[in-house]
């Protein structure tokens, strides 16, 4: 029997599907980094509060191009270097992201300013467009 690829999956389940291209922790955090942090260079992701290790962040940044979510440009200050930014298909986790944060914040006690997470609950949608205009515009 042959073993399927990274990209084919294990099943055809939307959540096994969702979790094959970013169920773990290092992905999700890199893909905040990148919306909502405003990060933008491997340096960047790497001194993340979470502390990941660089072998790490190489292969989950490989693996997250690999699957569409982040592309990446040589840097125009330093061609030896990139810039990583969302693709639309990772932008369009932006929904994902701000109810986990939400469901974080109601359940635990976290570091997201009270603020935000007030802005998130009272308007969602503008929450978000106000998200997606800033990928468009290239300020994240």
């Amino acid at each position: 029997m042959k073993a399927k690829s990274e990209q084919e999956g294990r099943s055809d389940c939307p959540i096994c599907m969702a979790l094959e291209r970013v169920g773990d922790a290092w992905s999700l955090l890199i893909v905040r980094g990148l919306m909502l942090e405003g990060r933008k260079s491997f340096n960047e992701l790497l001194n993340a509060e979470e502390g990941i290790a660089s072998n790490i962040l190489s292969d989950r940044l490989r693996r997250l191009e690999t699957a569409g979510i982040v592309g990446k440009l040589r840097d125009p200050d330093d061609a030896r270097r990139y810039i990583y930014r969302l693709t639309e298909k990772g932008i369009d986790l932006a929904p994902v992201l701000m109810e986990m944060i939400i469901w974080a914040a109601k359940h635990e006690k976290t570091a997201a300013a009270v603020s935000v997470i007030r802005q998130m609950t009272k308007n969602r949608d503008e929450f978000l467009a106000r998200i997606r205009n800033q990928w468009k515009l290239g300020n994240r």
